[in-house]
């Protein structure tokens, strides 16, 4: 497995910072990008489990910062500039010259996953196919303000992992939202998982386990 720092090209004279990850033995074809959460970044000890998981099963995998990560922020930026970042992330892996692929997957933890999907309904990111690490369906404590609509338009296949005590995607909402998208999909459930899938002490299961479980249902999934 080789991991190389790189800078990514987002438009408007901006870079952002990737990790690029690559096999040991020859890149299958099909390449992963991981974006981060709001309250993160690409450094996020999940995303660095998946990144390298993924090479080690053949896959070239891509995490990227998003911009106000890079210059220190705490606030998310913008949505076009979040729509910047994920555009050069793609365009930066579909032209890499030494790993060539010929199927983007694009997988976002939260924030990463909303901002994605609402690219690939808009027509704005071709990728393959799409990965959403705890889905936020909705803010804390407000059910009622659902982040479904665009959903409804994707036309690629989605897998989305939600924990049992996500407070930002109730699974009695998220199970009435998912049989009404016209594209394929598939939950998977993490039993006792929150927002960011850790899980009780009670669960006798750390994160490394956890992230184990999620990169295994992943590769399955991807290569179905």
């Amino acid at each position: 497995m080789k991991t190389v720092n790189v800078t990514i090209p987002i438009g408007r004279a901006e870079t952002v910072s990737g990790i690029l990850t690559l096999p040991e033995t020859a890149p299958n074809g099909t390449g992963v990008i991981l974006a981060h959460g709001a309250g993160n970044d690409m450094t996020h000890p999940m995303m660095e489990f998946l990144g390298n998981g993924l090479a080690h099963a053949g896959y070239t995998a891509l995490r990227f910062n998003f911009l106000y990560r890079d210059k220190g922020k705490k606030a998310p930026d913008k949505q076009d500039l979040l729509y910047s970042a994920w555009e050069g992330a793609y365009r930066f892996l579909a032209e890499h010259r030494e790993t060539p692929v010929h199927r983007i997957v694009a997988a976002g933890k939260s924030m990463g996953g909303r901002i994605v999907s609402q690219m690939a309904a808009e027509g704005k990111l071709p990728a393959d196919r799409l990965i959403f690490l705890g889905y936020p369906l909705h803010p804390a404590g407000q059910k009622d303000k659902l982040r479904d609509g665009h959903l409804y338009d994707i036309a690629i296949p989605m897998l989305f992992f939600a924990g049992t005590r996500d407070p930002l995607c109730d699974l009695d909402l998220l199970k009435k939202v998912l049989p009404s998208l016209k594209s394929s999909w598939k939950l998977e459930i993490i039993e006792g998982g929150d927002h960011s899938f850790n899980v009780p002490k009670s669960a006798g299961m750390g994160p490394e386990a956890i992230h184990g479980i999620i990169l295994e249902r992943m590769l399955r999934w991807i290569e179905a």
